[in-house]
């Protein structure tokens, strides 16, 4: 199926189902979607952006200028997932208990303002990645029309680009649990100053990046060919303080470089020490 046969049967979707919740963060994945579904549905079409601790700021205040793009209407909801130790506990399968908290949350609010269907961003590439939160999803009815149609994380961002979306090179943005090695408790405190030190990075001309934190330890993962010219560049001893500002004890940089999903190399010793 081309590219172009992709983007019109997630239309012919989206004019099936007549009316959509969208569950959406921000990403360029939500964001596609929801640029879809309100292209076919108009304001039939409802984007519901989850707000809790572990979102940046910044991203929510990306997520709100986006939909205003758009055109969407746009709510936001609060979760809870903070208060449930499954979740603060940190195990592996963490992401099962965030969308099972954002699920229970969109699915009765769908069903209140009357649209008969809850949508995901989860694209084909995701369903080959370890992703619990998937299974949450599915469990509580939602529909994932990328998944369902084949489009690839390359083709989201082709088609973004194509619907003529600024944001289509948006860097992935997950929330900030996924900061912290698996078994380590999440906190507020913890995740605040996680993404203070995301911001603060930011600010200095950084986009594709990503602050670890293990203990009081912030490990910061930059792509490798950026790697040089920050620590040439950058007045590192001025980083250190600001990190030891938000709460940090020790600041390192990740001589590996920045790779999505690198907290998960660990997941097969975990899966077994688990069973």
């Amino acid at each position: 199926m081309t590219i172009t046969e992709k983007l019109e049967r997630l239309k012919a979707i989206f004019a099936e189902m007549e009316q959509a919740l969208i569950a959406y963060s921000g990403g360029v994945d939500s964001t596609l979607v929801a640029k879809i579904a309100y292209d076919v549905l108009g304001d039939r079409a409802l984007a519901v952006t989850a707000v809790s601790p572990s979102l940046l700021p910044e991203e929510l205040e990306d997520a709100k200028i986006q939909a205003a793009t758009i055109g969407i209407p746009h709510q936001i909801v609060q979760t809870n997932e903070m208060d449930n130790p499954n979740y603060t506990s940190n195990p592996v399968n963490r992401c099962y208990f965030c969308k099972s908290e954002l699920h229970d949350t969109l699915k009765p609010l769908a069903r209140e303002l009357g649209y008969p269907y809850v949508v995901d961003g989860v694209n084909a590439d995701d369903l080959h990645d370890y992703r619990p939160g998937i299974q949450a999803a599915k469990e509580r009815g939602a529909r994932s029309p990328l998944a369902e149609v084949g489009v690839s994380k390359m083709e989201v961002r082709q088609l973004s680009q194509e619907l003529s979306l600024p944001w289509w090179d948006k860097p992935a943005q997950p929330c900030l649990s996924s900061r912290f090695p698996y078994g380590e408790e999440i906190t507020v405190a913890k995740l605040q100053r996680v993404g203070r030190a995301e911001i603060y990075l930011r600010k200095l001309g950084l986009k594709n990046l990503r602050v670890r934190s293990e203990g009081d330890t912030a490990r910061i993962e930059l792509p490798p060919e950026q790697i040089k010219e920050f620590v040439l560049t950058t007045d590192l001893p001025q980083v250190v303080s600001a990190f030891q500002e938000f709460g940090f004890i020790y600041v390192t940089l990740d001589l590996e470089g920045y790779r999505s999903g690198k907290l998960n190399q660990v997941l097969p010793i975990a899966i077994a020490n688990k069973g």
